[in-house]
């Protein structure tokens, strides 16, 4: 799996992202961390996500995972027919829940192996992807109570990476303040991690 993780939007290297695409185009856009805002800021920021992606030459389609909660099969179907997906941030638990209560995290673990597979995303598109969420309840709230989902709060990530990814960091960004007392957390805890400050991206394989 190739990984492009940027800490806000696309970052400063869209193009490269681009390139880790092969001739499957076809992006799923993962927008359910935003499903704790109202529907018409969820629909804008949607379609915000599907120009700057269509405007790289890319070929995105919302894929909600709400509508496969409970349907890992059928997500898993639907997932083949993309070469990437491209994970939104916004709140870290919600998309955690999401991505569970739907096997989305199954899906992903399943794709390691697969190379031509992309994973592209930002903020706490990329967070998930740590061994574990501890650290960043304090600058995203864990106990949301949504329609769908549930209050119990998943702390395990989905293990993709060694080390928890800090977005924002020392950047004009409304939770860059917040991001401080993260690091400081994960510093005090021993827990390893990477800042990103916005613009900078980590392109990767695993």
């Amino acid at each position: 799996m190739k990984l492009y993780l940027s800490s806000y939007h696309l970052g400063n290297h869209p193009q490269e992202m681009v390139k880790l695409f092969g001739n499957n185009k076809n992006v799923a856009v993962i927008m359910n961390a935003m499903d704790f805002v109202a529907d018409e800021e969820r629909k804008m920021s949607t379609n915000q996500e599907m120009t700057d992606l269509q405007n790289l030459g890319l070929n995105p389609t919302e894929l909600d995972l709400r509508n496969y909660f409970g349907k890992s099969t059928l997500l898993e179907k639907e997932l083949d027919k993309y070469g990437g997906v491209w994970v939104r941030g916004g709140n870290v638990f919600i998309l955690r829940k999401a991505m569970s209560y739907s096997g989305f995290d199954k899906y992903l673990l399943q794709k390691t192996n697969d190379k031509d597979f992309v994973y592209a995303g930002f903020s706490a598109g990329i967070c998930v992807l740590a061994p574990t969420l501890k650290g960043l309840e304090l600058v995203d709230r864990a106990e949301t109570l949504l329609d769908k989902y549930d209050a119990e709060i998943i702390w395990d990530g989905i293990n993709l990476i060694p080390y928890t990814l800090v977005p924002h960091y020392q950047s004009n960004h409304p939770e860059s303040v917040l991001i401080d007392e993260v690091v400081k957390y994960l510093e005090v805890n021993k827990m390893p991690y990477k800042t990103l400050t916005d613009g900078e991206t980590i392109i990767t394989e695993i």
